[in-house]
């Protein structure tokens, strides 16, 4: 695993139009406590419906919401309405403790997964003990008994990258891609990766002042494409991209939602 590619990257072209969109939010009143609940609520079906989605689920948008709010669907399994809770209680954890001083550690991380995968309490929480291949990827994760150790020094280079950031080229957005990119090719849960590395990715985001993204089911082809970017070429500028654009998306979104709520 490479883990000095932290080090390689300077500005992408975009951020200087990300940054003034976030000086556009800071210039608005506040939205009020209800304004941000309706406006996170909404952002949670999205998302969880896509989130889950890319890894199988069959719960349409509609029937995602309907779960969400308590409703059984029938004839869609019993799984399918435990992943879209699990996501939803997943995604509260992580709106309560951006508020804090908590930072991305492994407990965070082990946290995030036991609540993701709430149909599986046998491996909540727990590294995987068995090798895995994801079949047309152009990596294969480690095997067990390295994922202790490329966790720790995934941590350990992010947290480095952390306390030196105002002194790097690197972004903030750069620095949650690499991270998204490393953690999904150690793939250290038997299941549940993909929905827990993009909870962390937004984790990282909200702690940094952005907006939580959502990578849309339509788009999971350019997403996996992603992946196959770095591990066979060593390109992650076709991930940082792809988090940029969704982060501009959404800034655009909670920008027009802000006015809207003033007028």
């Amino acid at each position: 695993m490479n883990f000095d590619i932290f080090e390689n990257f300077g500005n992408f072209e975009s951020f200087d139009k990300i940054e003034d969109k976030k000086k556009i939010i800071e210039s608005f009143r506040p939205l009020t406590q209800g304004e941000l609940e309706r406006y996170r609520e909404n952002f949670l079906i999205e998302y969880t419906h896509d989130s889950n989605a890319i890894e199988g689920n069959t719960l349409t948008l509609r029937e995602t919401a309907l779960v969400l709010q308590g409703i059984t669907i029938d004839k869609k399994p019993l799984r399918e309405h435990l992943e879209a809770i699990g996501h939803k209680d997943a995604f509260l954890y992580i709106l309560e403790i951006v508020k804090g001083e908590v930072e991305i550690s492994e407990k965070v991380i082990k946290d995030i997964h036991s609540l993701v995968l709430l149909d599986r309490a046998q491996d909540r929480g727990i590294y995987r003990r068995v090798p895995v291949i994801i079949t047309g990827a152009a990596h294969n994760p480690p095997q067990p008994y390295l994922i202790e150790p490329q966790m720790w020094e995934l941590m350990q280079k992010y947290q480095e990258m952390q306390k030196t950031q105002k002194t790097q080229k690197l972004h903030a957005i750069e620095r949650a891609a690499l991270f998204h990119l490393i953690f999904e090719g150690i793939h250290p849960f038997i299941d549940g990766n993909g929905r827990t590395g993009r909870l962390i990715l937004n984790f990282d985001l909200m702690k940094n002042g952005y907006q939580p993204v959502n990578i849309k089911f339509a788009d999971r082809v350019r997403y996996y494409n992603c992946f196959d970017s770095y591990y066979r070429g060593n390109n992650a500028g076709e991930m940082i991209k792809l988090i940029a654009e969704y982060e501009e998306y959404e800034l655009d979104k909670y920008i027009d939602f802000m006015k809207y709520s003033q007028m």
